[in-house]
């Protein structure tokens, strides 16, 4: 994978014509909350017709209360062929802010969200998009606006949907920690099954354009997961 820039030079001209219409308010309070199975807590917001969390999840057992494995090495991340996730830099102190990374192992399974909620599939990422003016435009408004965690320019970020993405980074193949402050990509649960190597679908949005989109990416890759209610 690469920083995504798409649709960068016309969002800037969006931004710059409607930024004022995006920027003006402050984000929406959340209008709900779930937890998990470690007992986090976590805000949520609706958005269109769906009810999102407001923070990446961040627990470290499945919804039936089983462990999910923690697999700090390197070494053995990309060779995995099950669930597993990874808190970036295999540090502790990312979790609270930037939540866990889950590779599509555990995604897969269907039991990392909390009953009654699951991860979004890519046609779920597509309406959020669409609830927020178009993918060109959606990522902007889906950014927690300033630099206090993403790193400059974080173009056109305004958080005008309370939807307060953060820039968790990713675990690449080869187990690296990569991208924190540039770049939250999130999981769904779509499935590329024709895809050779299989690949899986995932969202993101950076901090050098306004634009969100899905792409297929590797299994073996350690991403965010944010829950949408069933």
């Amino acid at each position: 994978m690469a920083m995504k820039v798409k649709g960068l030079a016309l969002a800037v001209v969006l931004v710059a014509a409607c930024g004022s219409k995006h920027g003006a308010s402050s984000p929406p309070a959340p209008t709900g909350t779930v937890t998990d199975v470690d007992g986090n807590v976590y805000p949520t917001i609706t958005i269109g017709k769906q009810e999102w969390m407001v923070a990446n999840l961040k627990t470290t057992k499945y919804s039936d209360g089983s462990a999910i494995p923690n697999v700090t090495a390197d070494s053995d991340w990309g060779g995995l062929a099950s669930g597993a996730y990874a808190f970036y830099d295999n540090d502790a102190a990312n979790k609270d802010v930037l939540g866990a990374l889950y590779n599509w192992y555990a995604v897969r399974t269907g039991k990392l969200c909390p009953t009654g909620w699951s991860v979004p599939s890519d046609d779920n990422w597509g309406a959020l998009a669409a609830a927020l003016g178009g993918e060109v435009l959606a990522g902007g408004r889906m950014k927690e606006a300033g630099t206090a965690h993403w790193q400059s320019p974080n173009t056109g970020a305004t958080n005008d949907s309370g939807f307060t993405a953060l820039p968790a980074g990713f675990r690449d193949g080869p187990g690296s920690f990569v991208w924190k402050g540039t770049n939250a990509i999130w999981w769904s649960s779509s499935d590329d099954p024709l895809s050779l190597p299989p690949t899986s679908r995932s969202w993101d949005v950076d901090t050098i354009s306004t634009s969100t989109a899905g792409s297929p990416s590797p299994w073996e890759e350690g991403y965010s997961i944010r829950c949408l209610r069933n």
